[in-house]
């Protein structure tokens, strides 16, 4: 049994009173991102398109800065791949923002590839440790199964499923987080003050 270092303690008993102290903003954050959620699962596309043209800006903004910061330090090693990275940045970030139907089918082939990577690493790792994990290898490899079958299902669906399938995963990763939070708020103001 390992016991928490004093530093340790004091700062988890930081954090724990700074949410107890604070748990109706955590509770509201919690139930707008679920709210949000909810309407970006209704309404998938436009969640899909606000979220390309905010990757676009933030790739964008971040080329431009990528730019400026590779011409001032120009004797600096390096200097063609950070050059090439931040025009890149800006030429792909310009696209999204440009044409971002294009840019959420890019955005989707992506995701293709992240559930087939994905779905197969957790298989693979579930058939590895089957006889570590006896209780829980079962879970894991239908969560692989799950991320293949999601893939499958949204490669054959192109291009229509470029339109809702960010959107729809985004809004279902808003509502859990929000719900988290809200949990964790809801938590918090019950916890007593630590000594």
């Amino acid at each position: 049994m390992s016991a928490t270092p004093p530093d340790m303690q004091q700062l988890q008993r930081s954090v724990a009173e700074s949410v107890q102290r604070h748990w109706r903003l955590y509770l509201i954050e919690g139930i707008v991102l679920v709210l949000l959620g909810v309407l970006a699962i209704v309404v998938p596309q436009i969640a899909t398109l606000a979220l390309t043209i905010f990757l676009g800006w933030l790739l964008l903004i971040s080329g431009v800065v990528g730019l400026f910061m590779t011409f001032t330090m120009r004797a600096a090693p390096g200097f063609w791949w950070s050059l090439i990275s931040a025009a890149l940045g800006v030429l792909v970030g310009g696209l999204l923002i440009a044409r971002p139907v294009v840019g959420a089918v890019s955005l989707t082939l992506v995701l293709i590839a992240f559930f087939i990577i994905e779905g197969v690493a957790s298989i693979m790792f579930a058939l590895e440790h089957r006889t570590q994990l006896p209780g829980g290898w079962g879970w894991m490899l239908v969560s692989g199964i799950v991320d293949l079958v999601l893939a499958v299902l949204i490669f054959t669906g192109l291009p229509s499923t470029a339109a809702w399938a960010i959107g729809l995963l985004l809004g279902i990763n808003l509502i859990f987080g929000g719900f988290a939070l809200a949990a964790m708020a809801l938590q918090a103001r019950n916890l007593s003050p630590q000594p």
